[in-house]
């Protein structure tokens, strides 16, 4: 149902911690300009967890106005399982296109748990559901005996996978077929991710280099492997960015440099200093000074 590259938005606050619906509203136009397929809001790089259920569906709102009819996910990550199931029905009644839903990132749930709590928030809404699978960051893997367990709902539609494991990706088409639209979640996978047959990217580093993560898709999807691979291989240190703690900072950063944003983020976050900081600024400058030009896809 979903594919191509849909990225997960970062949320832009002004210098007194309200909603920056203007910046927002450039920031995203650029990714639709560049070609992306969608957006994800209030996600861990939207930093989701710190945003009230209000702040979610402005966000979603300004999301909308920007997509030009291209799919808009709301992210639910919730602790409680009741408090995603009635941001679920919030953001139907608001007219997403769907959800992307984390189980609880505070509770660890067990296998049982976790299915519950997917098939309740996925009810609640009646929209489709991509399950956000990152063992990583949220210590809950959605395994394939887990992805079984949800097959017969025809509300899961898609999975982000996100567990690290590249093996993962040829596992759910395996067991699955095409019944899971399979995309990736760890920028830094990207390609290995597409070449083993994921059919979309949830990217992060999107929001500061778009037409390059479009092109790599692009390439990668017209069989064009040695063209896309050389700009991945360029990208590389910059999605090395997405798979960390300060990834909203690093992010945010990258955005202030190469688009000219901010790097509001609300605390406890704080933007980065000291020697971190210089490491990313010189990341980043240093891939900016050397990108690649782009071939016609």
């Amino acid at each position: 149902m979903w594919s191509g590259v849909l990225p997960a938005v970062t949320t832009k606050f002004t210098s007194e911690d309200a909603l920056d619906h203007k910046e927002m509203e450039r920031c995203f136009g650029l990714l639709m300009d560049a070609g992306c397929d969608g957006l994800i809001v209030a996600g861990s790089l939207g930093e989701g967890p710190m945003l009230s259920h209000e702040e979610k569906l402005q966000v979603l709102k300004t999301a909308q106005g920007v997509a030009g009819g291209k799919p808009v996910l709301m992210t639910v990550n919730e602790a409680a399982t009741r408090d995603g199931a009635e941001l679920a029905r919030r953001a139907a009644a608001a007219g997403a296109d769907g959800l992307m839903i984390v189980p609880s990132p505070i509770y660890h749930t067990d296998d049982r748990e976790t299915v519950a709590t997917l098939k309740a928030v996925a009810a609640a809404g009646g929209l489709p559901v991509m399950i956000y699978s990152n063992r990583i960051a949220y210590r809950v893997d959605v395994t394939v005996p887990v992805m079984e367990a949800l097959a017969g709902d025809e509300l899961f539609v898609a999975v982000k996978e996100s567990c690290d494991d590249i093996r993962r990706t040829t596992d759910i088409i395996n067991a699955f077929g095409d019944r899971f639209a399979v995309l990736t979640g760890v920028d830094n996978l990207a390609f290995e991710a597409l070449a083993a047959g994921a059919v979309g990217w949830v990217a992060g580093l999107v929001t500061a280099f778009p037409r390059e993560t479009v092109a790599i898709y692009k390439l990668m999807k017209a069989g064009r492997l040695d063209e896309a691979r050389a700009i991945y291989r360029w990208f590389r240190p910059l999605l090395d960015l997405d798979v960390s703690t300060y990834l909203v900072q690093n992010i945010k950063l990258a955005e202030a440099i190469e688009i000219g944003s901010n790097e509001r983020v609300r605390m406890p976050r704080q933007p980065l200093e000291g020697a971190r900081r210089a490491q990313v600024e010189k990341t980043v400058r240093a891939a900016i000074a050397s990108r690649p030009e782009l071939p016609a896809v």
